[in-house]
């Protein structure tokens, strides 16, 4: 074999190593049997978030915040969601680069994804100034208070279905 065919059939192999689907994760802890009341807890939470805010901006907000955490499970059943309360296609696909795509969303929306994505990654200096004011300047004291609770209600589920390795597309609620 020469080298050009050895150096072919390893870019081979590599390929298809990379394009083999990743092993099913074995079944670990169901958190809603394990911890019934912090479960039910996190439920509670969820809900009061949700209170009088716009569905869309809900799904968008959970959308994004499983982008960044790398959640496959919440984002098919958030995305999912979306498309069954009415999410036009193409803001679905643009959430994840709406920063290039601002036209898709409005100037609330934007002003949410903004602080849903300082949120999600305090680690990386907190949430800055300009990012909660430009909140704030959309949302009175109640609402901005029920998208903080929902930031902090999605990355609690990405959190649960990331530790115990949830499934994308198998929705158990």
């Amino acid at each position: 074999m020469t080298n050009n065919e050895n150096a072919t059939q390893t870019t081979a192999q590599a390929a298809a190593q990379t394009l083999a689907p990743a092993p099913t994760p074995a079944p670990r802890l169901n958190f809603a049997k394990a911890a019934p009341k912090a479960f039910k807890a996190v439920i509670g939470l969820d809900a009061a978030a949700r209170d009088g805010l716009d569905p869309a901006l809900v799904e968008l907000i959970q959308i994004r915040a499983s982008l960044l955490n790398g959640c496959a499970y919440c984002l098919h059943m958030h995305t999912s969601d979306a498309r069954k309360a009415g999410e036009d296609e193409a803001r679905l696909h643009m959430v994840g680069v709406w920063r290039e795509a601002r036209n898709f969303f409005t100037e609330k929306e934007q002003a949410a994804l903004d602080l849903t994505e300082a949120v999600t990654l305090v680690h990386r200096g907190g949430v800055p100034d300009d990012v909660y004011a430009r909140a704030a300047a959309h949302f009175d004291e109640t609402e901005l208070g029920h998208v903080l609770a929902l930031i902090f209600t999605i990355n609690t589920w990405n959190r649960i279905a990331l530790s115990t390795a949830k499934v994308a597309g198998e929705d158990e609620r």
